[in-house]
């Protein structure tokens, strides 16, 4: 079994075991399994998927850190998201706000941040059932 801790700057979000998850990192999704080598690497917006006794959450995560040692790994990330966490008519709304901002391009506009904004919007709607 490998251990799962992740946490948000203003609680700890979920401590569990589990058999595997596929983390979503900077170079590419990845699985750990029990005897990963040790890693530290960036985590980019994404689905986070944990599997433990033939079930799977997923968790739409935005961004932050992840070490795995010792079959032990710990997500720092200044948001993750369950199914239950998100208003998918809002996360959809802003998805189509960043898509029109995206397309105009008006001088004032920040690219990046809304860049951004779709990311986070893409990455909850994937969430949905």
């Amino acid at each position: 079994m490998v251990n799962i801790e992740i946490i948000m700057p203003d609680r700890i979000k979920l401590e569990r075991k589990c058999d595997h998850l596929v983390i979503p990192g900077i170079e590419g999704d990845f699985g750990v399994y029990m005897g990963h080598t040790p890693i530290l690497t960036q985590i980019r917006p994404g689905v986070l998927h944990i599997v433990y006794d033939g079930n799977e959450e997923k968790y739409a995560i935005h961004d932050g850190f992840v070490t795995v040692e010792n079959d032990n790994v710990l997500i720092l990330s200044e948001r993750v998201e369950s199914e239950a966490d998100i208003d998918f008519e809002r996360a959809d709304k802003a998805r189509q706000r960043a898509e029109i901002r995206l397309k105009d391009q008006p001088k004032e506009m920040d690219f990046r941040r809304a860049e951004g904004a779709l990311r986070r919007a893409l990455t909850r709607l994937t969430l949905k059932k």
